[in-house]
């Protein structure tokens, strides 16, 4: 995503459009990054009937959420396994869940807890890269993809579409919104399947979604949707007036419909939603990027990733003894206090979006999934914090074994899906990989992850290596 220091004035040029649409794509114009697309011309297999126009929303939470206190406890453990929390009833008999997740047990019938995914990468980087990109890593370490991500094959498969909204969308904090920070790089696919980047906290006073080209003018208060609306009508007014337009080739043209759209400013805009509804979702980060996920599959968008990271913002004081991300070693946090001021935003925000998707019928349409990507270690251990200077409780890397939500998509819900042993540490009852839940995600798309792309090398790469769908939730 291109940044930029200059000061936004109040009428764009032809030019100025063109950069506003930079949208993460490494310094690409949308134009450009529409060309490229054209270029490629790869084709696509998409569903069509009463659920056309499929869509999936990915809540990172990166670092590693761990199973043991969130969807997997395991109560009869020894003490050094099972942690401090204990498990509740959920409303679907026989499911139990954290006691710190409150909200999430009343939606247990609208939700699968799988407990039996696990892969062999224990580092961030080999982590995120097995697990968004379906692929062994050629490097256990580092974020830079050498496979693309998941989503970006869905970018690369729906170019053709055109909804008048970005076929994919990603939402993160300032300064850790590029396209390697989470492995979400599209390696030999290039630059033109890169997400459309919504960067900061959606809930601030003032937030501005710069990759639209809101200027200051435009949006000073969010909450302001007169100003943002006129902003927009106006911004498109002084375009269709400059006379250099009628040089744009359609690539350009593309890029300028997408920038100006009535779908796009109003799929963004989230003061149209009801006060009761925000404060449902939450007026933080991770509800207001909740609250958006949906309202931007809802206008079109194919795949959203909406990251949940630091939990610290929007009022949330930050602890000493907390971590910033999902990352729960004892020398960055102390495990339990560190998840007594993080899940119950979690909890909030999670759980909002299953009731809104259900309310609004979006559940047949949009698949939701929620994970990190790994769990942690089933035996607890204890260290002196770096920040607090004591010995405090955490837990480290597991990727032999993590749970994760889905919901949506048609499946069938309200149940669970594998098992691990009694002490959390490896799957027992049906094993599976992450590239099963991608099979799972792929034929929801209506994607054949049989199909190829050319490497750099001009090799061909099939779209999925191995797995197979989720029968237990797809049929």
């Amino acid at each position: 995503m291109s940044n930029t220091s200059q000061k936004p004035s109040a009428t764009l040029s032809r030019r100025q459009v063109l950069q506003a649409g930079a949208l993460g794509l490494g310094g690409l114009s949308m134009g450009d990054a529409f060309r490229l697309q054209a270029q490629a011309n790869t084709g696509s297999t998409v569903r069509t009937g009463a659920e056309a126009d499929p869509a999936v929303i990915l809540i990172w939470l990166p670092g590693g959420p761990p199973h043991m206190e969130m969807y997997d406890l395991k109560p009869e453990a020894p003490s050094e396994y099972r942690g401090l929390l204990n498990p509740i009833s959920t409303n679907v008999s026989g499911i139990e869940i954290g006691e710190w997740l409150p909200m999430h047990a009343k939606y247990a019938d609208r939700y699968t807890l799988i407990r039996s995914v696990a892969h062999k990468f224990a580092d961030h980087g080999g982590g995120h890269k097995r697990f968004l990109t379906g692929r062994q890593p050629a490097t256990p370490v580092g974020f830079v993809n050498d496979a693309p991500a998941v989503s970006s094959i869905v970018a690369k498969k729906l170019e053709g579409r055109d909804r008048g909204v970005p076929n994919y969308v990603t939402g993160a904090n300032r300064g850790r919104d590029g396209i390697d920070v989470y492995s979400f790089g599209s390696a030999y696919l290039g630059h033109e399947t890169h997400p459309f980047v919504v960067s900061g906290d959606p809930s601030e006073e003032g937030f501005q979604i710069k990759n639209l080209g809101i200027t200051s003018e435009m949006s000073s208060r969010i909450q302001d949707r007169l100003s943002l609306m006129q902003g927009f009508d106006r911004m498109k007014r002084d375009l269709e007036e400059d006379r250099q337009l009628g040089a744009m080739d359609k690539f350009h043209e593309r890029a300028f419909r997408l920038l100006t759209s009535p779908q796009t400013r109003e799929a963004f805009d989230l003061t149209r939603e009801p006060e009761s509804l925000r404060e449902r979702y939450g007026h933080h980060a991770w509800g207001y990027r909740a609250l958006m996920a949906r309202r931007l599959v809802e206008a079109g968008v194919t795949f959203v990733t909406m990251v949940m990271e630091n939990p610290y913002q929007s009022g949330v004081d930050w602890i000493k003894n907390g971590t910033y991300n999902w990352d729960s070693h004892a020398v960055n946090c102390h495990l339990f206090d560190d998840l007594k001021a993080r899940l119950p935003i979690y909890d909030q925000a999670v759980t909002a979006l299953i009731e809104d998707l259900y309310q609004r019928g979006l559940d047949r349409r949009v698949m939701l999934i929620v994970t990190g990507e790994f769990g942690r270690t089933p035996k607890i251990n204890h260290q002196v914090g770096t920040q607090t200077g004591v010995s405090q409780p955490g837990r480290d890397h597991w990727p032999q074994a993590m749970s994760m939500l889905v919901c949506g998509g048609g499946m069938r819900t309200g149940q669970v899906v594998g098992s691990t042993n009694s002490r959390g540490e490896h799957p027992q009852e049906r094993p599976l990989t992450p590239n099963d839940l991608w099979a799972t995600v792929y034929r929801h798309l209506g994607i054949d992850w049989n199909e190829s792309f050319l490497d750099h090398a001009g090799r061909p790469m099939p779209i999925l290596p191995f797995g197979e769908p989720i029968t237990e939730i797809s049929g």
